[in-house]
C-alpha cells in the first residue's frame, strides 16, 4: 500500500478531535470519511464533523452533524458546484 496525501479527522461534542487516517490515497481517505460520518456517534451527534484534509492541509470534504456534506457546496438542483459557480459533476 503506497502512502498518499490525504487525512482525515473526526470532530466532537467536547471540542476535541481525532485524526483517524494520516497520509492515505484519495479513496481511502473517502471511505474512512464515510465511515466515520455514518457511524453510531455520528447519528447520536458526539460526531460532530468529519473532514478530509489534502497534503497542503486545504480541507477537500467537510461533513456537519445535522447537516450533511456542507463542502464542497452544491447547487439548488443537488449537483456539487465548483468554485466558478458551474456544476462541478
Amino acid at each position: 500500500m503506497s502512502t498518499g496525501e490525504f487525512s482525515v479527522y473526526q470532530f466532537f461534542e467536547d471540542g476535541s478531535h481525532e485524526q483517524v487516517r494520516r497520509g492515505v490515497a484519495a479513496e481511502d481517505a473517502v471511505q474512512a470519511a464515510l465511515h466515520y460520518c455514518n457511524c453510531v456517534a455520528a447519528k447520536m451527534g458526539i460526531t460532530k464533523r468529519v473532514i478530509i484534509t489534502d497534503g497542503g492541509d486545504f480541507t477537500n470534504f467537510e461533513w456537519k452533524h445535522g447537516e450533511g456534506v456542507v463542502y464542497p457546496p452544491r447547487g439548488p438542483d443537488g449537483r456539487f458546484v465548483a468554485e466558478d459557480g458551474n456544476s462541478a459533476d
